[in-house]
């Protein structure tokens, strides 16, 4: 039996597509998948073409360096293109392989399960963008993350961004694998529930560390001439 991988219908009846990835040979996945990563490249591209986070090359731009200016303002988008490939294709297909390879589940259904956790990353970076835009402004902090709380009480800016990494889509993108994982796994439903808590716990730590590295200004004095470190 033939079933077609219908992104949106299936989002609201996981249920179903569940049973599909089981009883059936489902068709269309790879044009979901590529559908969410030229999504993904877009969301990642806007916040650079609009100009969001280059403050830091704003003196290029004042002391008269455009050819500098333009110059770094492309390198950081190519930049920013690569990363977004490498995040994508992390949370899409090595993260997939993972899953599968340690818990011992088909590939089929764990691509099908982190094309939805890649498709919220890819919704809440552009909600913020979209909210960012809206405003006029940018933070450092996402406004679905408990971050902007943890700046309000805590001083120590790696603890800040470990929680800014911890947001409400982090909950949802959990629920969706806890779901999946549960129904194709023999593994006690505590033990998977602790195990995904605690492996976006470890990826929040290692992503607030990564954080910190003042990337913008290390771009900055590389187009000046200077030190990058």
């Amino acid at each position: 039996m033939i079933s077609d991988f219908k992104f949106w219908h299936f989002f609201l009846n996981q249920g179903q597509l569940i049973h599909n990835l089981r009883h059936t040979e489902m068709r269309q996945i790879n044009k979901r998948l590529a559908v969410i990563l030229v999504l993904g490249l877009i969301v990642f591209a806007l916040p650079e073409i609009w100009g969001m986070n280059t403050g830091s090359l704003t003196p290029l731009l004042a002391a008269g360096m455009f050819d500098g200016y333009t110059l770094a303002r492309w390198t950081s988008l190519v930049g920013t293109l690569l990363w977004g490939g490498l995040y994508l294709s992390f949370h899409l297909y090595i993260a997939a392989y993972l899953y599968g390879r340690i818990i011992g589940i088909p590939w089929k259904a764990m691509i099908v399960m982190q094309a939805y956790v890649t498709a919220l990353l890819v919704l809440e970076k552009g909600l913020i963008f979209g909210i960012f835009a809206w405003n006029g402004y940018t933070m450092a902090f996402s406004p679905f993350s408990f971050g902007p709380i943890a700046a309000t009480f805590l001083d120590n800016s790696y603890l800040i961004y470990f929680f800014n990494q911890l947001t409400l889509f982090t909950s949802l993108i959990i629920a969706i694998q806890y779901r999946f994982i549960k129904n194709f796994s023999r593994v006690s439903p505590k033990i998977i529930l602790l195990s995904l808590i605690v492996i976006h716990v470890i990826s929040a730590l290692i992503v607030a560390l990564f954080s910190q590295i003042p990337v913008d200004e290390m771009l900055r004095d590389f187009m000046q001439g200077g030190p990058i470190l």
